[in-house]
């Protein structure tokens, strides 16, 4: 009895994918829940495991596009496992009879090479000079010799090539063929392209800028960090932080939390925060739900699983579903400053950097304190300078003052 093998169903968008690769080969004995290959589609990337132990055949080979419900594979229930290697019964050792070796002639002693004589010159030239001038390529009868009687010494062979300018060979020609190389782009490359050409395209996208002060948080989190990991298991990071200021922004500026659908404004009433996450294959954002009843812990949580889960390959299409708003953290490969692109049909994305010791003035005095530079670009037609303004100052009144956070002001 055999087991199809199929593509299976990844949401009600995706109706196609790319067999990326497999990770058994044709003949293999798998085992039930085994990965067996990596399917791309243009908005995850996902692997099939084997429903049921067998030898598996393979039906499809990799880098083809296959649809939805597709065999691609079938597993025969039927064969046994293969049994586990056995180490081979030593046979028993056999008398081996053994000659004298023959001895090897002992070659001839080779008569000493003769002294060259350059031309044109009375005097041969010394062995020493001869091995010379054999490595350097220097002609001896282009050398007026320093040694007795006129003969060319080796150093007079040697000081000749340190003077002497050694032939350039020209460089090969490089194969034209090697400079380049082309590969079609992923599904997921694809429609990341499309969509943000598309996000340029459709909305009158417009980027505001300020600038916070991490002093707070970052005593926060050195003050907390050790008690916050005994009791929840991960650290505290940066995005938890972020992600509660951008819900406590959208409460207080409820005109960022919507979203245009044809002629009509849609308001949200609910806080699911995306947070971009770059993966190898391209940029995913999974979704935070519920960010306004979460603590700190689960949000960290949250974000960690998602973005380990991105990176290997295993997000699911709901992960990914349901965002109102996007985090954007480029300051983690060291941006300073950027105007990030909006997750249509969200309305506005808001970017960190990098942070850096800056001088700033306090209370009149000019000290250094870790700033960060934050972007918030949004739609032009559905939020204001005003309210955009706002937003991004309610998050840095947030961050630099937590507490905010905690009596909701």
């Amino acid at each position: 009895m055999a087991t199809e093998v199929k593509i299976p169903a990844m949401g009600e968008s995706i109706s196609s994918g790319i067999l990326a690769a497999w990770h058994v080969k044709d003949g293999d004995y798998v085992t039930a829940g085994q990965a067996l290959f990596e399917l791309e589609t243009d908005k995850i990337t996902s692997e099939g495991s084997a429903e049921v132990a067998g030898t598996i055949t393979l039906k499809v080979p990799a880098d083809e596009e296959v649809e939805i419900g597709q065999v691609v594979a079938l597993i025969d229930e039927s064969a046994a496992a293969p049994a586990g290697s056995d180490e081979p019964t030593p046979t028993p050792e056999k008398e081996v009879k053994t000659e004298a070796p023959t001895p090897e002639p002992i070659p001839e002693a080779s008569p000493a090479p003769k002294a060259e004589t350059p031309a044109g010159s009375a005097h041969p030239l010394s062995p020493a000079a001869q091995k010379a001038a054999k490595e350097t390529g220097i002609d001896p009868d282009t050398i007026s010799g320093t040694g007795k009687d006129g003969r060319v010494t080796k150093g007079d062979i040697l000081q000749q090539a340190n003077t002497t300018p050694a032939p350039t060979k020209p460089a090969p020609a490089a194969d034209p063929a090697s400079r380049e190389t082309r590969k079609k782009m992923s599904p997921l490359r694809r429609k990341i392209a499309e969509h943000l050409v598309a996000a340029t395209q459709e909305a009158a996208m417009l980027t505001t800028f300020n600038e916070v002060d991490m002093s707070a948080v970052m005593q926060l989190r050195k003050t907390h960090q050790e008690a916050f990991v005994a009791k929840h298991g991960i650290k505290l990071g940066f995005m938890s932080f972020f992600t509660k200021a951008v819900t406590h922004a959208l409460q207080a500026v409820p005109q960022v939390n919507a979203r245009i659908e044809g002629d009509t404004v849609v308001s949200q009433n609910y806080y699911d925060i995306g947070v971009a996450v770059g993966t190898p294959k391209g940029l995913m954002v999974p979704v935070v739900h519920d960010c306004d009843r979460k603590n700190f812990a689960e949000i960290e949580t949250d974000i960690l699983n998602y973005a380990q889960a991105a990176r290997d390959g295993k997000i699911e299409m709901k992960d990914l579903e349901g965002g109102v708003f996007t985090i954007s953290n480029g300051g983690i490969y060291g941006s300073m400053l950027s105007t990030p692109i909006i997750n249509h049909p969200q309305p506005a994305i808001l970017g960190l950097h990098n942070i850096q010791e800056r001088p700033v003035v306090r209370d009149g005095e000019i000290v250094a304190r870790p700033m960060m530079y934050l972007a918030l670009s949004y739609d032009h037609r559905l939020i204001d300078g005003k309210e955009a303004v706002t937003f991004l100052v309610k998050i840095k009144e947030a961050i630099e003052d937590p507490s905010r956070l905690l009596f909701g002001i």
